[in-house]
C-alpha cells in the first residue's frame, strides 16, 4: 500500500516516522509533501527511502491512501488543490484534523457528480512518532477490508480503537488533549520533587518510572485503578494522606473539568 501525507508537522512526520519504522507500509511507499523544505529534509535524513516534495498533487497520484495532515484552516484549500486528480474509485482520503466531521469533509470533496471516496477520520496523539499512540478511527462509504487494513497500520505504532464519529471527539480529549495533560502532571511531579529534596533530572526519571510502572500494572492486571491504588493505602499511612490532600484540592475535578473544556467548540 502506499501513502501520501500531506504536511509534514508534528502529526504528519510522526505518522510518517511510524510508517517508516514499521512493516506495514514500505519505506519506499511513504509519500510526503510540505510547503517548507526544512521538515522534509529532516526526515529525509533520518529515513532516506521517503519520498519528499514541496508540491500537493505530486506524489498524490501515487497512493492509495492520502492522509491530510494540515492546520485546520488549510484543509479545505489542500482538498480544492487535489481533488481533481483524486480517482475517488481506487484511492481512499483520511483526516488527521481534529474538530473536523465527515459533513464537512465531503462537502469540500463532494465532485458535483455524486461519487465520494472512502473517508477517514484518523485522530492519533504525537507519541505516534515513538509507536506509542493512542489512535482512534472512523470511516464512510468504506470497505470491511479496508477498514481492518487501515486498522492495521496504525495499530503497528501503538493502540487503535474504532468508532463511530460521535465517539472521536471524547477519544481527542482523553487520548490527544490527553498527552498534554499528562505532561502537565509529570512536571508538577517534578516540581513537588524538587521541593522534597531531589534535583530536577531525578525526580523526572523518577516520575517517569513511576508513570510506566503504573500503565504495565493496569494493562498487564486489567484491574480497575483503584484496585491498583488499595494496594498502597495503609490506614494512617502516607499515601492516602497524600490522595486526600490532592483530593481537596481539586485533583480529580480539575481533570474532568479540562476534558469537559477540550470538547467545547470555540474555546
Amino acid at each position: 500500500m502506499k501513502i501520501a501525507i500531506i504536511g509534514a508537522g508534528n502529526m504528519g512526520g510522526g505518522i510518517a516516522r511510524a510508517l517508516a519504522k514499521g512493516n506495514k507500509v514500505a519505506t519506499e511507499d511513504v509519500y510526503v509533501s510540505n510547503p517548507s523544505m526544512a521538515k522534509l529534509s529532516a526526515l529525509k535524513n533520518e529515513f532516506p527511502e521517503i519520498n519528499v516534495t514541496q508540491s500537493n498533487v505530486e506524489f498524490v497520484c501515487e497512493a492509495d491512501v492520502i492522509i491530510i495532515a494540515v492546520k485546520p484552516w488549510k484543509v479545505q484549500q489542500v482538498i480544492e488543490e487535489i481533488k481533481p486528480v483524486v480517482d475517488y474509485a481506487s484511492q481512499t482520503i483520511a483526516s488527521v484534523v481534529g474538530g473536523l466531521g465527515f459533513d464537512q469533509l465531503c462537502e469540500w470533496l463532494d465532485k458535483g457528480d455524486g461519487m465520494l471516496p472512502p473517508t477517514y477520520i484518523i485522530i492519533p496523539n504525537t507519541a505516534i512518532a515513538v509507536m506509542e499512540s493512542m489512535t482512534f478511527i472512523s470511516s464512510v462509504h468504506s470497505s470491511a477490508s479496508m477498514n481492518v487494513a487501515i486498522s492495521d497500520i496504525f495499530a503497528e505504532s501503538g493502540k487503535v480503537m474504532f468508532v463511530e464519529e460521535a465517539a472521536i471527539t471524547a477519544g481527542t480529549a482523553l487520548a490527544s488533549c490527553g498527552i498534554a495533560y499528562a505532561m502537565r502532571y509529570i512536571r508538577a511531579a517534578m516540581e513537588g520533587g524538587v521541593e522534597l529534596g531531589l534535583r530536577p533530572v531525578e525526580a523526572q526519571k523518577v516520575v517517569e518510572q513511576t508513570l510506566l510502572g503504573a500503565v504495565r500494572l493496569l494493562a498487564e492486571s486489567g484491574n480497575h485503578p483503584e484496585a491498583e491504588i488499595d494496594k498502597v493505602t495503609t490506614p494512617g499511612g502516607l499515601t492516602i494522606r497524600g490522595l486526600n490532600a490532592m483530593e481537596a484540592a481539586g485533583f480529580t475535578n480539575s481533570v474532568i473539568e479540562g476534558l469537559r473544556a477540550s470538547v467545547k467548540k470555540n474555546g
